[in-house]
């Protein structure tokens, strides 16, 4: 026999009431002295005993009628339904906790920790439970697993949430697919979040989940939320020593049920504060920030502006770096220069490269004759246009030039003489000259493909318009690499790597001999990336928010190990690609050898807007129109009480039973103490 309601056996010690009060009244009989008691003493014994058989009857009667009234409040059931009772209705379900930044916000996270406690107090042993801790992307903590008791170390071993965004779809797949292979029909995901608005991104109305997955919304956010976030900073990636005074803009919005009227936001340079600025944001969300910063010296500057005045500081700063560069000193070498500016070799190079104001370029410009080891020294980049009269001697200095680290363009016009440039630069450049091509009139050819991959082409997003009349046809060497191509096949622009420097070989010239391309607007931005790239190693990116893939690509990381330095200013080694993923905001520092960056991770500006989701939103757009509202586990196993009850109505019987003992108890009782 199994008891519904076994508490109400305590009820039981109540049957020692009637034994209590028997004990007590038990009286001795008085002694009373007669001269003649012979009869009496035989009457009495008999009268006696007869009335303690009945005070005993009355005694279990009474006990009885107690314990039989506590059975029946207890709700028996015959011990067959007893594994129907435990096993009834078991439930595969996952529990899916917001970790994302919002949680920061209050004891959001606290409560969403506790709320997901009480929902494994709701399982017993025969269910089985997931575990996905997510916010833009899910982290499977524990798969299906009946061990209710790990899931709860491991919810409590949960110390923090991240910086994350919130996401609501690819998690809820992902339980839904955990689902899919579970052992029971009864499943359901518990959904555990503060609910953010934005959390709808990237939602598919086409997908629901499987009919029959019930889904349980647990609501842990602030009713009341306030809060200040920097949405957006402004300030260069890369400056001149000489470049004026720069302008960073900061923008401040505020959000949640109550707007942050005062504030104040500040600038910071190197870990000095540089200026500050009061907010007055009245009826207003949004405030733009103004800071003018001069950046007077080379290097490297680690930026933060930082807004105060809310409750919540985890969103309350951005970061930036700034490279403050020394001007490229640029060496043309003019094989063809004129005083009539058409005939010039040089021209309309030397304009795209220092005729702009503020120009990251200092020009100097010689003939091949000047051209000397001391020349090459002083450059960072050397460009040889149509040069063709250089000397063995020269030739060598060049190619010395470019092992040590220089850097050379060459594009070779009508005066290059073949054989002589293979010859002379057969170790350094990317192609083998082989014989010119010029087209007949009102005939051309056109840049038809190039890598928009390359740091040099990925900026220019304009098509390649130029009409070329006249080119080299090049053979490129097994180590280059053939950047752009005309529309007969034939490489337009080639590139390799020298030693530590680097060569680019372009196809025609750089003037308006054998092409229109110094007339194109995409001529300048052209010369300024190729004489960038030639100098400057590629870094890539230095800004980044939550979540990006990060890619140490810093010269000399393919043969040193990159090492980097995480905002707690703990050092680790990528083994690997030399990729992470950027988790928390700040600085961090990559070096490879003696090369070294700085990269700037902040928080993604969606994930500080505290804007509530109607729940209801959610649950109609994930849940199949084909799945029943779930049955709490309570109301589950009230029906099966109820239906085991049914047929058996033991209490029914027992206050029957109790009914006869107490007629019983009446009759005897009314004997005895007549």
């Amino acid at each position: 026999m199994v008891f519904l309601t076994p508490l109400f056996l305590l009820g039981l010690l109540a049957a020692l009431i009637p034994v209590a009060i028997h004990l007590i009244r038990r009286e001795k009989p008085p002694k009373i002295m007669f001269s003649t008691i012979r009869f009496l003493k035989k009457t009495s014994k008999k009268l006696v005993l007869f009335q303690h058989l009945q005070q005993i009857a009355l005694l279990l009667l009474r006990v009885a009628v107690i314990a039989l009234l506590v059975i029946a409040f207890a709700r028996p059931l015959l011990n067959q339904s007893v594994a129907r009772l435990v096993d009834a209705d078991p439930q595969s379900a996952v529990i899916l906790l917001d970790t994302s930044m919002s949680m920061r916000y209050g004891d959001n996270f606290d409560e969403a920790k506790a709320e997901a406690l009480n929902v494994l107090d709701r399982f017993t042993g025969g269910d089985e439970v997931a575990l996905i801790a997510f916010s833009v992307s899910a982290e499977l903590v524990r798969e299906l697993d009946a061990d209710v008791g790990r899931i709860r170390e491991l919810i409590e071993d949960i110390e923090e949430p991240g910086y994350g965004a919130t996401r609501y779809y690819p998690n809820l797949r992902l339980a839904d697919q955990l689902l899919e292979n579970s052992r029971y029909e009864n499943r359901a995901i518990y959904l555990i979040s503060d609910f953010q608005d934005i959390g709808m991104q990237a939602a598919d109305e086409t997908w629901k989940l499987a009919p029959g997955v019930a889904l349980n919304l647990i609501d842990v956010g602030a009713a009341e939320s306030e809060n200040l976030a920097l949405t957006d900073v402004r300030a260069p990636e890369q400056l001149l020593e000489d470049s004026a005074q720069q302008r960073i803009l900061a923008r401040v919005r505020s959000s949640g049920t109550r707007l942050v009227e005062q504030g104040e936001v500040s600038l910071s340079l190197n870990g000095q504060m540089i200026d500050r600025a009061e907010l007055d944001l009245a009826d207003r969300s949004e405030q733009v920030v103004t800071f003018d910063v001069e950046f007077d010296a080379e290097g490297t500057y680690v930026g933060e502006v930082r807004v105060s005045g809310d409750g919540f500081i985890d969103d309350n700063a951005y970061y930036f770096t700034v490279d403050v560069l020394p001007k490229i000193n640029v060496l043309l070498v003019n094989g063809e220069s004129s005083s009539n500016w058409f005939d010039d070799e040089g021209h309309w190079f030397g304009l795209a490269v220092s005729s702009t104001e503020g120009s990251p370029f200092a020009l100097q410009t010689i003939e091949s004759a000047e051209l000397s080891a001391s020349a090459l020294r002083q450059s960072d980049v050397v460009a040889l246009l149509n040069v063709g009269d250089l000397s063995t001697d020269q030739a060598n200095e060049l190619t010395d030039y470019v092992n040590q680290g220089g850097s050379l363009l060459i594009a070779p016009g009508d005066r290059v003489d073949a054989e002589l440039f293979n010859r002379q630069f057969g170790e350094i450049t990317p192609g083998q000259l082989q014989s010119t091509d010029m087209l007949g009139r009102g005939d051309y050819l056109v840049i038809a493909d190039y890598d928009r991959r390359h740091p040099i082409l990925r900026p220019l997003e304009s098509d390649w318009m130029a009409r070329f009349k006249g080119h080299w046809l090049l053979m490129p060497t097994e180590e280059a690499n053939v950047l752009m191509q005309f529309d007969n096949t034939e490489a337009a622009l080639v590139e390799k790597d020298v030693g530590e420097g680097r060569v680019l070989l372009f196809a025609s010239s750089l003037d308006l001999e054998w092409n229109n391309l110094p007339l194109q607007g995409l001529f300048l931005p052209f010369i300024h990336e190729t004489l960038r790239h030639l100098v400057q190693s590629e870094i890539g990116p230095r800004s980044f928010n939550i979540g990006d893939s990060i890619n140490f690509s810093l010269p000399g990381s393919e043969q040193n190990p990159v090492i980097v330095s995480n905002v707690d200013n703990q050092t680790f080694s990528l083994a690997e690609n030399n990729v992470l993923i950027a988790s928390e905001p700040g600085i961090l520092t990559a070096s490879a050898g003696d090369s070294a960056a700085r990269y700037a991770v902040n928080i993604l500006p969606e994930e500080s807007n505290l804007t509530r989701l109607p729940l209801s939103t959610l649950y109609d757009a994930v849940v199949n129109p084909d799945t029943s509202p779930m049955q709490s586990r309570a109301v589950q196993t009230a029906q099966l009480i109820e239906e085991l009850e049914r047929p058996q109505r033991l209490w029914w019987w027992i206050l029957g039973l109790v009914m006869l003992l107490l007629l019983m108890e009446v009759v005897i009782a009314n004997r005895t103490y007549r």
